[in-house]
């Protein structure tokens, strides 16, 4: 069951990091990764929230594991800093990677802020 909940979750995050990534490319058109960017954020704010909340189990295998892992890329992330490098806009990767990971942490923080919060918010 729980392998049937992590495959549903991922095809769910990988259709939705496709359809937002491309709708961020068309909107925002730009060499500088701007989709996957705002993905891999949000989804570490995602993240957070989840273990902020407490949530395990079948929702934490279908959400954390497949729907965020899925919708977030660590992959394109590195090959799209690499390309910019490529390109010769050194001042772009670098702006990208401080970007991602200053963002991608500082989202997961917030993240977990927040679930914990709100669970503190629930129960008192």
């Amino acid at each position: 069951m729980i392998l049937m909940a992590i495959a549903a979750g991922g095809f769910l995050g990988a259709v939705s990091r496709f359809v937002i990534g491309n709708a961020v490319k068309r909107r925002f058109p730009s060499s500088f990764p701007l989709g996957t960017l705002s993905i891999n954020v949000a989804g570490a704010f995602l993240l957070g929230v989840l273990f902020g909340l407490g949530i395990e189990g079948g929702p934490y295998a279908f959400f954390g594991i497949g729907f965020l892992g899925a919708f977030t890329t660590y992959s394109t992330f590195m090959v799209e800093a690499w390309r910019l490098e490529v390109l010769g806009e050194r001042r772009r990767a670098v702006l990208y990677l401080v970007c991602s990971y200053a963002g991608g942490l500082s989202s997961a923080f917030l993240g977990l802020a927040a679930g914990i919060n709100l669970i503190k918010w629930l129960f008192s």
